[in-house]
């Protein structure tokens, strides 16, 4: 199936906000499968590299396909927001941020719309990407048709983890929302070019559903990690008891181990679901103090253990999750404020990151380290040889998660 644009339009897609985790990938797979494909991104350095066929972070199976779309002239970027308007399909993947009270941000999406509106143009069909806090699909409807313009509105949530978006966006089910049928059509015959299976929903549907998936997750996450602390406290090994429990009995074979639950959506569209029902939501908020207090909660563990005012503690891996560069609430970073406080020196490394100056190599970290702990669970750290203890609460490393 190929997009048959308009003869107004010289492209098929533009991407806004395209250079990062959910609109990159997204862009590149549509390329792949013969669209015409724009990424608009307002950072110069995320573009000058996709324009050159570099990835700007780490991706699976992402940085081949770059390579061959840009240099099949099918994927290009451009930080001037002319080129939203080139573009039959305009997908905008700036979600909807909380600030520093947990108050979800409702008019950032509208805000980035304002910002290409003046390039926006009849016929086009606008399909926001990433999670949204309900209502504002709808409210977007409502910016659109105040701007005079005939253009179409759809809610497509993206569905990837970060590390499997070059599988997923393929393998897996597409949400298609739209208030009018020849909306939907639209987003629909676009997203074939991924999938053959859509899931249609309204677009009030389409945004909890894209809530719950990541909610009960982050939940998920909470009670593994609330089951941990009991099982430790009481000096038993969780994670051979998880695994004992696990061991040919389907309905425990989805629990999963201990570790940090963060990253840039769990936490965010947690506590965007408190504030849509009013804050009137318990497992929601007490998941989030689970999942945040393990830092505090490792370290209470590691003063019982160790003399850490009179030891360099060293942290293994600071991304948000394993074999990723991304550090975007990053409870490793956390961690480490937690432990400065506590321990003599803190240390830091991450073969991935290289947004953090102060990261040091992996050898120098081991070797001037009195203990090691794995903040993100590297496959490098797997096989790591060292006679320093090991602090492995992911049991990445097969010795147990018992502190």
């Amino acid at each position: 199936m190929t997009v048959n644009p308009s003869e107004r339009f010289e492209r098929d897609v533009v991407v806004v906000g395209g250079g990062g985790h959910v609109g990159l990938p997204l862009a590149i797979a549509l390329a792949d499968r013969g669209a015409q494909v724009a990424v608009y991104d307002v950072n110069p350095v995320a573009v000058a590299q996709v324009s050159s066929g570099q990835m700007p972070f780490r991706e699976s199976g992402a940085a081949a396909m770059l390579r061959r779309v840009v240099a099949a002239g099918r994927l290009t970027a451009a930080t001037d927001p002319a080129i939203v308007g080139t573009a039959e399909h305009v997908i905008v993947v700036v979600g909807t941020p909380v600030d520093e009270h947990l108050n979800p941000d409702q008019q950032a999406v509208p805000r980035a719309l304002f910002g290409c509106a003046d390039h926006l143009r009849d016929g086009q069909l606008l399909i926001l990407r990433s999670t949204v806090y309900p209502g504002v699909t709808a409210l977007v409807e409502k910016v659109v048709a105040r701007l005079g313009k005939a253009i179409d509105v759809a809610f497509c949530p993206e569905r990837i983890a970060e590390g499997k978006a070059m599988t997923e966006l393929f393998d897996l089910p597409q949400i298609v929302s739209a208030r009018r049928d020849e909306a939907y059509d639209r987003a629909a015959a676009l997203f074939g070019l991924l999938t053959d299976r859509r899931v249609r929903m309204t677009p009030e549907e389409a945004e909890l559903a894209k809530l719950f998936t990541n909610v009960w997750r982050y939940i998920k996450f909470a009670t593994a990690n609330q089951l941990y602390m009991i099982a430790n406290d009481r000096g038993l090994d969780f994670e051979r008891i998880r695994q004992g429990l696990m061991l040919d009995y389907p309905r425990a074979a989805d629990m999963p181990g201990p570790g940090f639950a963060a990253g840039p959506c769990l936490f965010k569209d947690t506590m965007q679901l408190a504030a849509f029902n009013n804050n009137n939501f318990m497992l929601g908020h007490t998941a989030m103090t689970i999942n945040e207090g393990m830092p505090l909660y490792l370290v209470d563990r590691l003063t019982r253990r160790f003399d850490l005012e009179s030891m360099t503690v060293g942290i293994l891996g600071m991304a948000f999750k394993g074999d990723s560069d991304d550090i975007r609430s990053s409870l490793a970073y956390k961690l480490k404020r937690v432990l400065t406080s506590k321990a003599a020196a803190v240390r830091c490394t991450d073969p991935y990151v290289t947004v953090d100056e102060s990261l040091v190599p992996l050898d120098e970290v081991v070797e001037s380290c009195d203990l090691l702990i794995i903040g993100a669970p590297h496959s490098e750290y797997a096989g790591l040889t060292t006679t320093k203890p090991v602090v492995d609460v992911w049991g990445l490393r097969g010795e147990g998660v018992q502190i």
